[in-house]
């Protein structure tokens, strides 16, 4: 299903943009895209049924027969898409994604932001070289939809991550994030110490080490080390889960990420509706 139906929207585009595409390959690929469907409908049904004799909603129901048969890994791709695709918007609309009262947030994506501008940089220059040079309308009309969507979800992918920072709560838990691929909650209560800490830590976006050491790392480097009193749980990028006891990420300002986690936030300031008390009694009546 996963390949037949970017070939179906390939096929789409290409109807639309005018490319003339012979009845044979047009029927064949509509027998194959049915034939899809049917055999997703055929493996799914039944477990759809068992879980609504067992008295799951339609919702349920349905979310649990495409958990069946979709990986996991495939499914949180999708969201993880779907996400940044909606994170490119709000970050046209200037506007970040759910950041409470009294939340203060930290940016962190200032070491990889030249990387991203030059992946779209190249991807455009690709576009329109290929454009030039491929005679055959519908490989070009293919490359060009595929090219397209690429620039838009590296954009979408830095979209994400301007508008998911970091966050320190009012309550003093921290928040790290890392666009719509990682999400991990410390509560106050276990965090024990926070430090500026540079590093240049090797592997990927996510690494623990044995010790149970977190480096969620940006352009390769963290700045801020954060010490746990016991070990918090977070799930990685395609679903498999993990725990740490020490944190280690970036933030573009880490000396006021740090002070956020070990000052005591300030009480709220007061509101109109909401007024301090007056130290002098009140006159007898």
């Amino acid at each position: 299903m996963w390949a037949v139906l970017p070939g179906e929207v390939a096929l789409a585009v290409c109807l639309v943009a005018g490319v003339r595409i012979p009845g044979a390959v047009l029927l064949g690929a509509e027998a194959l895209v049915v034939g899809v469907l049917a055999l997703e409908t055929y493996v799914m049904w039944p477990l759809y049924a068992a879980r609504r004799r067992a008295g799951e909603t339609r919702r349920e129901a349905g979310l649990s027969a495409v958990r069946a048969v979709v990986p996991v890994a495939v499914r949180r791709l999708l969201v993880h898409e779907f996400r940044a695709l909606h994170s490119l918007g709000l970050w046209v609309l200037r506007r970040r994604h759910r950041i409470p009262a009294g939340a203060r947030p930290f940016a962190y994506t200032e070491p990889q932001t030249g990387i991203m501008w030059t992946f779209v940089f190249v991807s455009v220059v690709e576009t329109v070289v290929l454009a030039m040079v491929i005679p055959w309308p519908l490989v070009h009309a293919i490359l060009l939809v595929v090219d397209v969507y690429g620039i838009v979800i590296v954009l979408a992918l830095q979209a994400a991550c301007v508008t998911r920072p970091h966050l320190v709560e009012a309550d003093g838990s921290l928040r790290l994030r890392y666009g719509a691929l990682f999400d991990l909650r410390a509560p106050a209560a276990v965090i024990a110490a926070a430090r500026v800490d540079r590093r240049f830590p090797g592997g990927g976006l996510v690494r623990v080490d044995e010790d149970g050491t977190l480096d969620l790392a940006v352009g390769s480097q963290t700045t801020v080390t954060v010490e746990l009193t016991e070990p918090v749980e977070f799930v990685r990028p395609l679903g498999k889960r993990g725990s740490a006891r020490t944190l280690r990420f970036h933030a573009d300002d880490p000396r006021a990420v740090v002070a956020a986690l070990v000052t005591p936030s300030l009480a709220p300031p007061l509101t109109p509706e909401r007024t301090a008390p007056s130290s002098t009694p009140d006159p007898p009546a």
